[in-house]
């Protein structure tokens, strides 16, 4: 009889761990599916909060760069706008039975004028908050300038996005 307990309280102790482990795979899925999450990967800060630690930012600092966070994301906002509508004029030229060769050259030459833009847009963005350094604050900033390539590195995309 006492094995006969032992095995049921071990069958129901096994059914119950499948039942979590089951649980936890339909809540969360399976990990390369997952959708896309918002903000920086988890333990990773986010870019503000970087500068702000890195560069020792005081209120009035922190008040100020986050005005010309307001501006840099305006801005690189409506250009990535532009880039996407230029994009679908320049891809919807492959639905024509001939490529206009002439416009396909000059939708190229718009994405380059844009891309230059939003590398002036991020190299401004910097500069303007070089400006709110103080002088003990600048080595700061130029330590900080060599990380800046990894911290805004795009997040790494899987095959299915390319």
């Amino acid at each position: 009889m006492e094995k006969t307990k032992l095995l049921t309280i071990a069958v129901i102790g096994l059914l119950l761990l499948n039942l979590a482990t089951l649980g936890f795979l339909f809540l969360n899925g399976p990990k390369g599916h997952r959708p896309p999450m918002e903000g920086p990967p988890m333990g990773r800060p986010k870019p503000r909060t970087i500068i702000i630690d890195q560069l020792h930012f005081d209120a009035l600092q922190q008040k100020e760069y986050d005005q010309l966070i307001e501006w840099h994301q305006a801005t690189i906002s409506q250009l990535d706008r532009n880039i996407r509508q230029t994009k679908r004029a320049l891809y919807s030229q492959l639905m024509q039975t001939e490529v206009n060769l002439k416009a396909k050259d000059s939708l190229i030459a718009v994405l380059n004028g844009y891309q230059k833009q939003v590398e002036a847009t991020h190299f401004k963005h910097f500069e303007d908050i070089k400006k709110l350094c103080r002088q003990d604050q600048l080595k700061d900033f130029n330590d900080l300038t060599e990380e800046l390539a990894r911290i805004f590195a795009p997040k790494p995309q899987g095959p299915e996005h390319e």
